[in-house]
């Protein structure tokens, strides 16, 4: 069973920065990708970032340049450095594990989600 846990979240006003993390209760090199989603109220979720288990990372366009994934290997971590962040940052972000098992299924796995406001 992989388990995440988020930290992270919180209001801040334009401009400003946060830095979301996951912990996994797996040694992410058994994860072929780990990734950030959000969901703002009424729209779907949408993946914000990914960082496969080689390095390989992915960016939605509304936050290239601004947004930044990365993995720590030994702590069974990753984190989204969210810089100059904009009111249409705000939602509910979510870490998600990716994993595929022997049998080439599929299986994602979530964390409890955490809320991003960024108002003035």
């Amino acid at each position: 069973q992989v388990q995440l846990v988020e930290s992270g979240g919180g209001l801040v006003q334009p401009g400003e920065s946060l830095r979301l993390s996951c912990s996994a209760s797996v040694r992410i090199r058994s994860i072929s990708a780990m990734g950030w989603y959000r969901q703002a109220p009424g729209k779907e979720r949408e993946l914000v970032a990914s960082i496969t288990s080689d390095g390989s990372t992915k960016y939605a366009d509304s936050v290239k340049g601004r947004f930044t994934i990365s993995r720590d290997n030994a702590k069974n971590t990753w984190t989204l450095q969210m810089n100059i962040l904009k009111p249409e940052d705000t939602a509910v972000y979510y870490c998600n594990a990716e994993v595929i098992d022997i049998l080439r299924r599929r299986y994602d796995y979530w964390g409890q989600g955490t809320q991003v406001t960024v108002s003035s």
